[in-house]
């Protein structure tokens, strides 16, 4: 199956909505959709009506309460503010007619850093993705949904983790992916990368995403390095740093909930 949907996009654009494809259905049933494109759809509509050479999208953060399937999706974007400095954003994912997701994005002014030394930790030592031998379909997260580049700690690893990915689609037909559109499409991976246990899988289903980005990535792979992973009750949280070949670029981080996965039909 994912020979087949290789280069199918997630969504092919009719007017003002976007259409699902296969390609984007997600782990917890078999007629919803991944996170991960709920996700990157909202980027890329906020992306399309705001961005702008003089902003950085520096935060990212999406509200996802309720599993969208597959009916026609449409983007309703709102400019909250617009300064000198900071342009605030909101965009809705709207499927079926029904909201399933928020997202508000804050677009900072590029300038210059101010003088001074500020501590910051060191970057990862990680080979380069062209020299990583790829996994086997059978063994890369989500059947091989993404391009992957395993560096240190698999899912059956206590960790820490670090992988590289990089997408092997678009995300909307006719529409390359942006630097932008590839980390907010990649962010969702946060949650399996830093949540899933070494025995069980992933048992996790996350309600949000956060990412933060100091600067636009560089080329197509994004690297993820857990950092984090806290849970009481059934709710949990993690994070990861985020990475391209370049150095750090940011965080992704997550809050999620006890889920058990749906019996395939």
């Amino acid at each position: 199956m994912y020979r087949a949907m290789e280069n199918q996009p997630f969504y092919v654009r009719d007017g003002s909505y976007y259409i699902p494809q296969e390609s984007g259905r997600g782990p917890w049933g078999n007629r919803s959709l991944h996170g991960r494109v709920v996700i990157g759809l909202l980027g890329h509509g906020l992306e399309e009506a705001f961005g702008s050479d003089d902003f950085t999208p520096a935060r990212l953060t999406v509200d996802m309460y309720k599993l969208p399937g597959f009916d026609p999706v449409e983007i309703r974007t709102t400019l909250i503010r617009e300064g000198g400095r900071i342009r605030m954003t909101e965009a809705e994912f709207i499927s079926g007619g029904v909201s399933m997701a928020k997202a508000s994005c804050q677009f900072l002014r590029r300038t210059e850093n101010p003088d001074g030394v500020v501590w910051s930790p060191k970057t990862w030592d990680a080979p380069m993705p062209e020299t990583i031998e790829p996994m086997p379909i059978t063994r890369s997260p989500m059947g091989g949904m993404w391009a992957t580049r395993q560096i240190a700690g698999g899912f059956g690893d206590p960790g820490p983790r670090k992988i590289w990915m990089s997408e092997v689609r678009d995300l909307v037909a006719g529409s390359p992916l942006t630097p932008f559109q590839r980390v907010a499409v990649a962010a969702d991976f946060c949650s399996p990368f830093a949540n899933a246990s070494q025995d069980k899988g992933l048992a996790y289903i996350n309600t949000d995403v956060s990412v933060y980005l100091h600067r636009a990535l560089v080329g197509d792979w994004v690297g993820f390095q857990s950092v984090n992973h806290q849970a009481t009750a059934g709710v949990a949280i993690g994070e990861c740093w985020l990475y391209d070949r370049d150095g750090p670029i940011g965080t992704a981080t997550c809050a999620a909930l006890a889920q058990k996965r749906l019996p395939p039909k």
